[in-house]
């Protein structure tokens, strides 16, 4: 399966580790050529790093990039996004209070990024789990929504690949649920010692 996973921070190099673990080669691609083909010759597997320019032969193509610059690429990308499999890991939060989500109209992140490529099979899915536990290759479970069941299929595929379990929430308006009930579980993480700080952007946490 040809990924690309669009982002050269920690939630790419967690989804990547993950990814390669299965068996699957990835492509690491960023504004910042030079970060992504770093990124790509530390991880430990068949990685490419390049320039982001767009999708190219990517069968699936994992948004591992903040709020609102997701959305951005959706927009900017949307007749090269038809058909393709595009993954939404964002979490739209004001991380200065973790109290609010930050997607406009009450949406979600993930529901902008199908709004902003309409043809695109929009899955939400990784948000909830944590860069520093993704490369850890721990267990975990990987909360998935989208409104095209064959996508979603193909990402609990790539999930189970990489030894997490794959929960099945509904279509992608539950993605605004998992993106809230992972602004909460961020909050609480600093109390109990866990694996996010508020210091961190979604990209390195």
């Amino acid at each position: 399966m040809d990924i690309m996973i669009v982002g050269a921070g920690n939630m790419a190099r967690g989804i990547a580790t993950r990814m390669l673990a299965g068996g699957h080669p990835v492509h690491i691609a960023d504004i910042d050529i030079q970060a992504a083909q770093r990124l790509a010759a530390e991880l430990d597997g068949d990685a490419t790093g390049q320039l982001f320019e767009g999708p190219e032969d990517a069968k699936i193509v994992i948004l591992a990039v903040p709020y609102p610059a997701n959305v951005n690429i959706a927009t900017e990308y949307r007749d090269a996004l038809a058909g393709r499999i595009v993954v939404d890991v964002a979490n739209p939060v004001d991380y200065a209070t973790l109290d609010v989500l930050v997607t406009r109209d009450g949406n979600s992140s993930a529901e902008e990024v199908a709004n902003a490529a309409p043809s695109a099979r929009v899955v939400k899915a990784f948000n909830t789990t944590f860069a520093k536990t993704l490369v850890k290759e721990e267990p975990l479970d990987v909360f998935i929504a989208g409104n095209d069941a064959s996508a979603c299929e193909t990402v609990a595929d790539l999930a189970r690949d990489g030894d997490m379990r794959p929960l099945m929430v509904g279509h992608l308006n539950h993605a605004r649920h998992l993106e809230g009930f992972q602004m909460l579980n961020m909050k609480m993480q600093e109390q109990i010692g866990g694996q996010f700080s508020t210091r961190l952007t979604l990209d390195q946490g």
